[in-house]
């Protein structure tokens, strides 16, 4: 085993000045920490077979952080650079759930815009769904977009778009999707994974807020519950090199490497976020690290309270808790199949990442393309916070199964006593 993977695995730390919420023994809940060691195997049995170069988990539950782990390295190319607790990681379509989906549920709770509003209410030229055989218009709603039920194609071919349009063209963008854009089904009866969903929800944000969505996100979620670590970072002319946030930069795990032989750092891996959207959109664009991805999972896993270290006594609140109740619920329009939430997975064909033990009824969770994956259980109060970077430096690493061997070792643990023994 390498030094450094011994150096970052060994030691839980326990006493990070940064922390917002606290980072404990899981004795203090009852938890047998040998039996949280499994992750451990679990991690650096990836890293040998070359899965990935390294990896943060953080475990938190009954309040607190009860595990909290660094393993391998960040960075192998162009030189090696141990993974630490601090790292920041392109979260790629994490982005939709703890970025868009948030800033879209404070604008549903503020009375700005509705669930069932069509999209051409913001956007009249948006095309609607038409039924081939009588003709028939059926419109793409919010809802439908939050829950990846609109029919809109997954992605679209980004060399083409840029030689039509250019790079840099977020309004191009959006004037393709409204009007060029496969509707592939009647809105609510399937279930298609699609980043132009929230590409486009982003537009509909900048349109109600008035403010870019990285400003909105940034100033009315990340800085109110505290995080000093989450960000988007917008991409100057060369879309690769970070416009903001410079100070931030050197905490980034690398993604891919380029064709100059260099791997993209603080810029995004998803190409219509980065050659398109600059570094800002709906559909990727933040990092963060485990430690602010914990904050924002126990907010929601208090109903919409913010931990208490930060919270105002005055609004204590970022989201009321009839908020948080419907951005966990999966629309009763929608055909049961879609098993989607208001920007979080529960019951659809991509929700492996909760393993065998999580009720599907209690537990939101989501993926991101670079490795990165969020998934938070009511039932045990627990959220489990797993960050890779697997597309470095090559887009060739796997990690589905790892996800789910650990959310089985979590659950086990975490989950009420009357579920380990029935």
């Amino acid at each position: 085993m390498r030094k450094s993977l011994l150096l970052a695995a060994g030691l839980l730390l326990c006493s990070l000045a940064s922390a917002q919420l606290k980072v404990v023994s899981p004795k203090m809940h009852g938890i047998d920490p040998s039996h949280l060691d499994r992750i451990d195997t679990l991690v650096v049995r990836n890293i040998h077979s070359g899965n990935i170069p390294g990896a943060v988990v953080a475990v938190v539950h009954g309040g607190d952080i009860v595990y909290l782990k660094a393993f391998g390295d960040k960075q192998v190319v162009p030189e090696r650079i141990p993974m630490t607790t601090e790292t920041m990681f392109d979260l790629a379509s994490v982005s939709k759930c703890v970025g868009t989906t948030l800033a879209a549920m404070q604008l549903i709770e503020r009375g700005e815009i509705r669930p069932k509003d069509e999209v051409r209410y913001f956007f009249p030229e948006f095309r609607p769904w038409i039924d081939p055989e009588t003709g028939e218009k059926v419109h793409i709603t919010i809802q439908d977009l939050m829950s990846h039920s609109s029919g809109l194609s997954p992605y679209i071919d980004v060399a083409a778009f840029v030689n039509r349009f250019g790079e840099n063209q977020p309004d191009s963008l959006m004037r393709f999707i409204a009007t060029e854009v496969k509707r592939n089904f009647r809105p609510r009866t399937e279930f298609m994974y699609s980043c132009l969903n929230y590409i486009t929800l982003q537009h509909i944000i900048q349109q109600v807020s008035g403010r870019p969505l990285n400003e909105y996100v940034e100033e009315n979620i990340f800085q109110p519950l505290g995080l000093e670590h989450t960000c988007y970072f917008p991409l100057g002319a060369d879309l690769r090199t970070p416009a903001a946030h410079q100070d931030l930069i050197p905490l980034c795990a690398p993604t891919e490497v380029q064709a100059d032989g260099l791997p993209l750092v603080a810029a995004v891996h998803d190409p219509i976020a980065r050659r398109i959207n600059a570094g800002v959109s709906g559909n990727a664009g933040v990092f963060s690290n485990a430690e602010d991805l914990a904050v924002i999972c126990q907010m929601i896993l208090n109903r919409g309270t913010r931990p208490v270290k930060i919270a105002m006594k005055s609004d204590p609140s970022l989201l009321m808790p009839a908020t948080v109740r419907m951005m966990c619920t999966i629309p009763k329009e929608n055909d049961p199949k879609v098993g989607r939430a208001l920007g979080w997975d529960k019951k659809s064909d991509h929700s492996g990442l909760k393993g065998d033990y999580f009720n599907p009824d209690m537990t939101i969770e989501h993926t991101g393309y670079t490795g990165t994956s969020v998934l938070i259980n009511f039932e045990s109060r627990t959220a489990l916070i797993i960050l890779t970077n697997r597309v470095h430096p090559n887009d060739d690493g796997a990690v589905g199964r790892m996800r789910a061997q650990i959310a089985n070792v979590v659950a086990a643990l975490t989950l009420p006593e009357f579920y380990k023994v029935f």
